[in-house]
This record gives structure tokens, C-alpha cells and sequence, in this order.
């Protein structure tokens, strides 16, 4: 069955003075603060698109990662994911490192890299942002 999730934005003023906030509809956990400046200067208490794609791209690449280990044989105990990108005013996003620690009892470092590149390569949030280059760092913890 397919699902479909839903944000939504209210933006007031130009690029550089305006301002305007992202409500989590589907979930309904809450409205964030975005500028132009928490995007490409200081956060300053407020996220940013980019923010935002992170926080997507490590919670999707974790599930899928999960999900390979465990059909794999070696459940995961616990993986640590986090995800920066990298946006440069004028040029756009510029890339995504992914960064993943993880306890996986029976499993060696060399093949919970391998997983892990396969999960980067196959999370479904990866696919969408095939078009940007997105490096890995993966280690056992």
C-alpha cells in the first residue's frame, strides 16, 4: 500500500529579509522556524531545507539498513546514522555524508560495509537524491 506524507510552508517576504515556517502535517509534531539566513549562515535556532533532508536521508538509510542486516542474518543491536549536507548559496546542494556506527553481534567490519553501501545505494531517499554525490563512512562501533 502506498502512503503519501504531506509538509507544508508559509513564506512572508523576499529571499534574503523574509521568513516563514514548515508544519509537519502528516505527523502533525510541529512547526520549525526557516530563513534564508539559518540556511546558509548560522542556524540560530530555526532549520533549513537541508536540515531537514538530513534528518530524512539518516532515518531512511538507518531503516534500510536494518532491514538489510536482518535478512541477512545479523540483526543489528543498534546503528548510529547521522547525515550532513552540504549546501553552498548560489550552487545548491553539493553533497550528502552519511556517517554510521553500529553494534551488530556476528557480523565483521568489512561485510557491515558492504551493507552499508548497499543500504546507501538502495534507501529509497537516497534514490530521490541520486542527482547529488553522497560519500559514506561506516564502521562498526
Amino acid at each position: 500500500m502506498a502512503t503519501t506524507r504531506k509538509a507544508t510552508t508559509h513564506w512572508e517576504g523576499s529571499l534574503f529579509e523574509g521568513q516563514g515556517e514548515v508544519t509537519l502535517e502528516s505527523s502533525g509534531i510541529g512547526t520549525y522556524a526557516v530563513s534564508w539566513p539559518s540556511r546558509a549562515e548560522q542556524a540560530n535556532g530555526k532549520t533549513s531545507p537541508e536540515e531537514l533532508i538530513a534528518a530524512a536521508h539518516s532515518s531512511c538509510f538507518s531503516m534500510a539498513f536494518s532491514n538489510g542486516l536482518t535478512k541477512a542474518g545479523t540483526p543489528p543491536q543498534s546503528l548510529d546514522t547521522s547525515a550532513e549536507v552540504t549546501f553552498v548559496p548560489g550552487t545548491g546542494i553539493t553533497g550528502i555524508h552519511l556517517t554510521v556506527r553500529g553494534v551488530v553481534p556476528g557480523i565483521d567490519n568489512t561485510a557491515f560495509v558492504e551493507a552499508a553501501e548497499n543500504a546507501k545505494e538502495n534507501c529509497p531517499v537516497s534514490q530521490a537524491l541520486a542527482g547529488t554525490k553522497i560519500t559514506l563512512d561506516a564502521a562498526l562501533a
